[in-house]
């Protein structure tokens, strides 16, 4: 609810803008930016070594590992507010920085939420007897679910597959063996 009451605002301020091509660019480049920091923050950080400092390993069980423990627990399956908006804050300064545009700013916050938003519902998707109704759903699904409950090294996209067939984590589930440490990343050696 939080995530989409500062969606909103965002678009709010965005609307007055709407006819400005650098607003749409900002929204896009937004968008663009979660789509890739989906791939990289899963693939680098939730699936990091098991951290040995007691404080990095609770978030990190928090962030990812406990989810991949009970990877139907909603409680396990959002992001933490206290990981996801002080990312959107730095991203948003960053392209303030640059442009020097609070509008553009805003507009790319606008994106980048949005995108943020429809990461999480296809995650919950992903999760739950939902069945998509296109081909695409269903094969963002399968492979996701293979990720969690095959092997945890493939299949770190939850939006789209593009970085794992590009950067080589995207197979096929015959090509592939079964993890003894999917549902448990804290054990991987």
């Amino acid at each position: 609810m939080v995530m989409l009451i500062i969606f909103l605002t965002c678009l709010a301020f965005t609307i007055f803008h709407v006819l400005h091509v650098g607003t749409w660019i900002a929204i896009a480049i937004g968008m663009l930016t979660y789509a890739t920091s989906e791939y990289i923050v899963h693939r680098f950080l939730f699936h990091i070594k098991t951290p040995k400092n007691p404080f990095l390993l609770k978030v990190i069980k928090r962030l990812h590992y406990d989810h991949h423990v009970d990877p139907n627990d909603l409680k396990l399956l959002f992001l933490p507010l206290w990981f996801s908006i002080p990312g959107f804050v730095i991203y948003s300064l960053i392209v303030f920085s640059i442009a020097k545009s609070s509008a553009l700013a805003i507009a790319f916050a606008t994106g980048l939420v949005a995108y943020f938003l429809f990461y999480e519902w296809k995650h919950y998707i992903a999760h739950k007897p939902i069945k998509p109704r296109t081909r695409l759903g269903k094969n963002i699904k399968k492979h996701h679910l293979l990720h969690h409950f095959m092997n945890e090294n493939y299949w770190f996209g939850v939006t789209h597959t593009s970085f794992d067939k590009t950067l080589g984590t995207f197979k096929e589930k015959d090509e592939v063996e079964k993890s003894a440490t999917a549902r448990n990343l804290e054990n991987r050696v």
